[in-house]
């Protein structure tokens, strides 16, 4: 076979790969990462923990030698790393409050990352009053940046707002004009904490509320609200993809420019 020839032939099959790679890059193939942590269609969840004076008493679990001893700060951050720890496909953060309220954690996937810090924080830090309406407001900017299609604030607490400058009425239209449900969980004995306004709170909200008097009924509150608002994992809406076809969009440009360069060699 002559070099012009082979020559020929190749141009061919050039020719014959650029029309391939135009053809595949028309179908526009995908790549999908199924074991990315953003391909997970999860909800994201602010838990709200009352850090005041009040729930520095102990008493909350005697009937659990794990916990008995305890003050219902440490209990409550006991629990709420179990329920972190059960939320495998949702993001969560942290929100502290006591005379004001502060984002320990920001929303994320990283569950270690949280229980972490949960560690670190200590009954106190944030006053020793009960700002519940900075709490709701605090927990509804955490999802700024959120782009899940249910955000949830589950709000505990074992006393009355009594502290900060957004009343729970105001906090509570904040967190409804950003499609924000609040869980609500009043802790401690009866009459410690305001009830009726977490009821009211929750209800609003188009959430529920729950009153725990020991650690034991605290698990349950957490295990139920855990049901209630159960996630699907990599739901098609929420697949993280690369689109490939620039890839063979320049394969087949560099192919064309070089039998174009050839061409006009000649």
């Amino acid at each position: 076979m002559s070099a012009k020839k082979s020559l020929k032939n190749i141009e061919w099959i050039i020719k014959i790969l650029i029309f391939i790679f135009l053809v595949v890059a028309l179908a526009s193939p995908i790549l999908i990462d199924k074991t990315n942590p953003l391909n997970r269609h999860g909800k994201d969840i602010v838990l709200a923990i009352d850090a005041s004076g009040s729930m520095n008493s102990s008493g909350f679990a005697e009937d659990e030698e794990e916990l008995k001893g305890k003050s219902r700060f440490e209990i409550t951050k006991h629990i709420a790393k179990s329920f972190i720890n059960t939320r495998q496909s949702d993001n969560i953060g942290v929100v502290m409050f006591g005379d004001f309220a502060f984002i320990a954690s920001p929303i994320t996937y990283e569950k270690n990352i949280i229980v972490d810090m949960l560690d670190l924080l200590t009954q106190g830090m944030a006053g020793q009053n009960t700002a519940i309406g900075e709490a709701i407001a605090i927990g509804v900017r955490a999802f700024k940046h959120s782009r899940a299609k249910s955000k949830i604030i589950i709000l505990l607490s074992d006393g009355e707002h009594n502290s900060g400058t957004i009343s729970p009425k105001e906090a509570v239209k904040i967190a409804k004009d950003k499609d924000v449900k609040i869980y609500t969980i009043a802790i401690g004995k009866k009459g410690e904490a305001d009830e009726s306004l977490l009821m009211k709170i929750a209800l609003d909200s188009d959430a529920h509320f729950y009153y725990a008097s020991n650690a034991k009924e605290l698990k349950a509150v957490y295990e139920n609200i855990d049901k209630l608002e159960s996630s699907k994992i990599k739901s098609r809406e929420y697949l993280l993809k690369d689109y490939l076809y620039e890839i063979f969009l320049l394969l087949a440009t560099a192919l064309l420019i070089y039998l174009i360069y050839r061409e006009i060699k000649r």
